[in-house]
């Protein structure tokens, strides 16, 4: 009989004993009990002694599980993959000081604010898991400097650079010598929909005939969806744009209104689903 005294998760001390043949035996069964009993670090996933790839691989089948779109979940890996594996690939997780972590930061922003904040997200991401595991004791992201934004300024398109917009995709691919299929007109729409709405460019893409309500006092389109590229898939159409809080109607100008009302004569009012601005309706999601 094998003995041995261990303090449990809710802070009680308990007696837990290993019975068998032998000693050794008794010991080992013993050892059994105790990986196996709750406490903290069950699970035995991560521990201090992990290194951060052990903790990158496990993140990333945890992402997988995740109600997030196909796009941000792209954006991680790569994050990941570019830029913070990287730098801690070759260190175990008790190396990972709050130090260690601002100085990848302030190297990263020397970049750019923007890499500088994807990594310090995923960066987040990865240490929360390793927390939920009680294979670290706290998140070294968490001292670290906060991220100053640049201050950038806002400018305003005058007439003649929108003047100069719209005759650059009027004479898009029309020159002597283009080869290819002569343009339909699609970039052009495109511009002057972007113009009168402020839409994003996958938003715009993303209009369907049902979303366009052209009525007496003028039109109105509701944003409910936007095209992504997907690997093996191509272009879809995603059922919901960037964030909820994009989900929204907006007044369409009427120069905007002159071009979606052209895109809808010619489309069959009994495909109420199909995208305005292509020949054929863009695969679904």
């Amino acid at each position: 009989m094998a003995l041995a005294r261990i303090r449990d998760a809710d802070g009680r001390l308990r007696r837990v004993t290993g019975a068998a043949r032998t000693a050794s035996a008794a010991r080992a069964r013993l050892k059994e009990r105790l990986l196996d009993r709750p406490g903290f670090g069950a699970g035995g996933l991560l521990d201090l002694s992990s290194s951060f790839r052990d903790l990158a691989d496990l993140w990333l089948e945890d992402l997988e599980l995740r109600e997030l779109s196909d796009g941000t979940k792209k954006n991680y890996r790569d994050d990941l993959r570019l830029r913070v594996r990287p730098q801690f690939e070759h260190i175990s997780l008790v190396e990972i000081t709050t130090g260690r972590v601002e100085w990848f930061l302030r190297s990263e922003s020397a970049a750019s604010f923007s890499r500088a904040h994807h990594s310090r997200t995923v960066l987040n991401q990865l240490f929360a898991f390793a927390l939920r595991h009680d294979a670290m004791p706290r998140n070294p992201v968490q001292g670290t400097s906060p991220l100053r934004r640049p201050k950038g300024e806002r400018h305003t398109l005058n007439i003649e650079q929108i003047g100069a917009i719209r005759d650059a995709a009027s004479r898009w691919r029309t020159g002597p010598g283009v080869k290819g299929p002569k343009p339909d007109g699609q970039v052009r729409d495109i511009i002057e929909v972007l113009l009168g709405t402020a839409l994003r460019i996958g938003e715009c893409l993303a209009l369907r005939v049902c979303d366009v309500d052209d009525g007496p006092n003028g039109m109105t389109i509701s944003v409910t969806g936007t095209v992504v590229l997907r690997t093996g898939s191509g272009a879809v159409r995603q059922d919901h744009p960037k964030t909820e809080h994009s989900i929204r109607r907006i007044a369409a100008p009427d120069f905007a209104a002159a071009v979606l009302r052209a895109r809808l004569a010619g489309i069959p009012t009994s495909d109420p689903q199909r995208t305005i601005g292509r020949e054929e309706r863009i695969g679904d999601n």
